[in-house]
């Protein structure tokens, strides 16, 4: 949880979110790729675990990914998954609706376009990206796997 992962051609990347989301960011041309494990929005200051904040993990995660690139300008894409509203009682905006707002606005700023997402609910959920391809892997409890 809260780490960052980077691949490229013929690796995967896996990870388990509940109302924690992954964010992927990935170029199909050059066959890399990145997961984050976000489990908050917000740092608040703390910097000694990058990827657990959306507003630091998103930032290393191009970091990292434009290191492998030897700093080539590339054009990112991004994936979203999990969010879920992992228990009953709560109500109103859940941690995971935030983690999901914030992912997407730090995406926008920095003009990486979101191809897909599938978040919310109320399961957690298994994902696995393919560094080869960008493709997602999304699988939840009584539900096939969907690609995304």
């Amino acid at each position: 949880m809260g780490e960052i992962g980077v691949a490229s051609d013929g690796e995967m990347l896996r990870t388990f979110v509940g109302s924690c989301i992954g964010v992927a960011i990935y170029n199909r041309r050059r066959k890399i790729a990145a997961l984050a494990h976000v489990m908050l929005p917000q740092a608040n200051g703390q910097t000694e675990q990058p990827g657990k904040y959306a507003d630091t993990a998103i930032p290393e995660m191009i970091r990292q990914l434009n290191k492998l690139c030897h700093e080539e300008p590339t054009r990112w894409s991004a994936k979203i998954a999990g969010g879920a509203k992992m228990f009953a009682f709560q109500s109103g905006m859940t941690i995971g609706d935030q983690n999901v707002a914030a992912a997407e606005k730090i995406l926008n700023e920095l003009d990486i376009p979101v191809l897909a997402s599938c978040c919310g609910g109320e399961q957690g959920r298994r994902l696995c990206l393919d560094a080869s391809t960008g493709m997602l892997v999304v699988e939840s409890m009584n539900a096939s796997p969907r690609q995304i």
